[in-house]
């Protein structure tokens, strides 16, 4: 009798060392995912209050925007030579770029900033080719120099796009040095060289982004944009009437 309670005693200390053993290896497992599955939420929580922010933002051009064309309309203020219908365009557009990045993903962010980073550049190169009257056509890219054009599927790719891209930047360039211009058009040369600047500046950076920067860069895009279009709505009524 004696015996038998010794042995169901060690079975039972044997159950408590084999469950306490189990327990210490669990938790270890289970406290991984749960790190990893925080942080995906907390990206996520990040993204939308981030995308609530520029929601807002688009809001108040909206509103502003309404007032500057009211003033317009009425006769008061007079509308920036060549500003009116470019603010019309960007400001209906601007809102949709925000929504767009509530469906942004790892997987196809860069067909959606590929394809928004060339527009710009054809854009700009419609505008260059109006004040230059002609724009020669971009030189192939021969590929990048030093290091070279990556294997990596991301790398390769976006490699390539820069090059392209830059081919066309400086024959933008090259267009606009030509031109010699006064008063206002001068102006509007100016500051379509300022867009070849910042278009250049662009690609330079864009040469360093990785696949996992996709957010960030994605981001930072739709947020100059507004940045421009606020800033070409508060010179929408510059003019004064006479």
């Amino acid at each position: 009798m004696e015996r038998r309670r010794v042995a169901a005693l060690l079975s039972a200390l044997s159950f408590v060392v084999v469950s306490a053993a189990c327990n210490r290896n669990a938790p270890a497992e289970s406290r991984t995912d749960t790190a990893v599955d925080a942080k995906g939420t907390a990206d996520v929580q990040q993204r939308n209050d981030e995308i609530s922010r520029l929601d807002q933002r688009v809001g108040e051009i909206e509103r502003e925007y309404t007032e500057k064309s009211q003033k317009v309309a009425s006769g008061a203020r007079t509308a920036t030579a060549g500003l009116k219908e470019e603010v019309k365009e960007d400001v209906a557009n601007v809102r949709q770029a925000v929504s767009d990045l509530r469906s942004t993903t790892p997987e196809n962010w860069w067909d959606r900033h590929e394809h928004a980073i060339a527009q710009t550049t054809e854009d700009i190169e419609a505008d260059v080719r109006r004040l230059a009257g002609s724009l020669a056509p971009a030189p192939a890219p021969t590929g990048t120099t030093g290091e070279g054009v990556s294997t990596a599927p991301f790398t390769s790719r976006r490699d390539a796009f820069v090059e392209r891209l830059k081919a066309r930047v400086e024959a933008m360039e090259d267009a606009l040095d030509k031109i010699d211009a006064r008063g206002a058009r001068e102006t509007e040369i100016e500051d379509t060289r300022a867009r070849v600047k910042k278009l250049s500046d662009d690609l330079g950076r864009l040469r360093s982004a990785e696949a996992d920067d996709w957010w960030d860069v994605t981001k930072a895009r739709v947020t100059e944009y507004l940045d421009r279009v606020e800033a070409s709505v508060k010179r929408l009524d510059d003019d004064k009437s006479e």
